[in-house]
This record gives C-alpha cells, structure tokens and sequence, in this order.
C-alpha cells in the first residue's frame, strides 16, 4: 500500500465501461482527478472522445474505447487494443421495467448479455490479464439495490445484478491470491437517465421520504468516491464485499412514531 498517500490512483490505468453518462462518468472523473489514467468505454465513440477531450483539457489522462457489451467480438478485439489495465470498473447495463410475465424473449436476452454475459466476457479479458501479469489489480461492479433485495417489475434485471454479487464473492475468493480484490456497488436510488422519468412523480418522491434514513434520491457523484476508494490501495484488504450506497434503504425504515415529549 502508498503509505504517504492511500487514496491514490497514480500510475494507475483505469477502464470504465459505461462511462459516457451517469454513474460510470461520474467515476471516470473521480478516478482521473485521484490521478488515473482513465479509459471511457460505452457503445458511443464519439462522446466518449468528447468526454476525454474535456478531462486532458482539466490536466488528466483520458482515452476512449468503444465496448458495446451485446458485442462479444467487439470486446474482444477492443480489450487487444489495450494498455496493462490496473482497474477494471463494469457499469455498463439497462433496464425494462414490467410485469414478470410480460417480458418478450427478446428484453429478456437484451438484459442478460447487457447487464451480465458482456460484462462477463470483459473480466475475463481484462482481468485475466491482471492475474497473469501477477501484480494484482481491481475489479469493482456496478451492482444495485437488487443485487440485496427484491423489488417489483424489475425481474430480470434482478437476475442480473443478483449474478454479479454472487460473481463478486467467488471471483474474490479465486482471485485474491494474485492480489486482485473484486467488490461491488450496489447503488441505491440515484436518478440517472435510465429512470429520470419515474422520479420526476411526487408521489414517488414522497415515497422515498417515508421509507429511507435519507429522504433524498441520490446522484451518480454519490457513487464515484466509494469506486475511487476501492481502486486505490488504501482498501487492498477489502475484498468480495456488496457494499450499498443507499441512503440507508436496505438497513434502515421509517416510521410516523414519535416520542411523547
């Protein structure tokens, strides 16, 4: 571990996929200003060359990469492509929300290879790489609330974000001893433009500010320090860890009690 300096991200290369808007923007930025060398990927070349465009014009070190995760031999000839990568963050995913029995074979196989099977396909690329390399690295997914618990008319997206905390915990058990720890995300109800729409409703809104500790939706700046920290060697002893950044929905309630005096 950097003894003078925990939080650093130095001479670390960092990829992000998912990083040409919200979450995975949010920690692309972060890691670049912690001093990483930072890789945007999405299905969009062209903002995400804006993008770093705009972080080189800020004094960091950014690139770009197109990594579509429903193209498996578009992953696989992108990770080719590649410097030795230090951090691998997997943000990338979507979501259709409806009743269980609604689902078209066609959303169910959408969310699947977008939420799980590319993301699969990438840390077996890259952090294989890290593992034959031997000096270690980080790996952190970008779970959600449903990676912990279950909420409706979000099925098959759940099974996706269940899968990645089991991922998280096995991989961190065969990968900790190349000294690559592996942990996951799970953010809470952070408005982003996946359901920007759905919490512009009062009564939604009024909802949250009676179940949570926290009466107020979160923002993908919320996510980013929790994703630096865990990419720089300050937490190399946390690993296979679910870790909510939630407000406190899934530990805490509210109730309309209140002390006599």
């Amino acid at each position: 571990m950097n003894a003078s300096n925990p939080f650093t991200l130095e001479g670390k290369t960092a990829l992000i996929n998912g990083a040409s808007r919200g979450i995975g923007l949010a920690i692309a930025r972060g890691m670049a200003a912690a001093g990483a060398h930072v890789i945007l990927g999405s299905r969009s070349l062209p903002t995400l060359e804006t993008l770093a465009a705009e972080l080189r014009e800020q004094g960091h070190r950014a690139s770009a990469v197109k990594l579509d995760m429903t193209d498996t031999a578009g992953i696989e000839a992108a990770v080719k492509t590649l410097p030795e990568i230090d951090i691998l963050v997997n943000v990338a995913g979507t979501n259709v929300r409806k009743r269980f029995t609604d689902y078209t074979a066609q959303e169910y196989e959408h969310l699947l290879q977008t939420n799980l099977h590319g993301i699969v396909r990438t840390t077996q690329l890259v952090g294989g790489r890290m593992v034959a390399r031997g000096s270690g690295g980080k790996v952190i997914h970008i779970g959600s609330l449903m990676s912990l618990l279950g909420l409706p008319y979000l099925t098959i997206y759940a099974i996706t974000k269940g899968a990645l905390a089991g991922f998280t915990r096995t991989l961190a058990a065969e990968w900790g001893r190349h000294g690559v720890q592996v942990n996951c995300i799970a953010p809470g109800f952070i408005v982003t433009d996946l359901n920007r729409e759905m919490w512009k409703a009062q009564h939604m809104k009024d909802w949250l500010a009676a179940s949570q500790a926290n009466p107020d939706l979160g923002k993908p700046e919320d996510i980013a320090p929790l994703a630096v920290f865990l990419a720089a060697p300050g937490s190399n002893y946390i690993t296979g860890q679910v870790i909510a950044v939630d407000g406190g929905y899934t530990t805490t309630a509210f109730w309309p009690h209140q002390p006599a005096s």
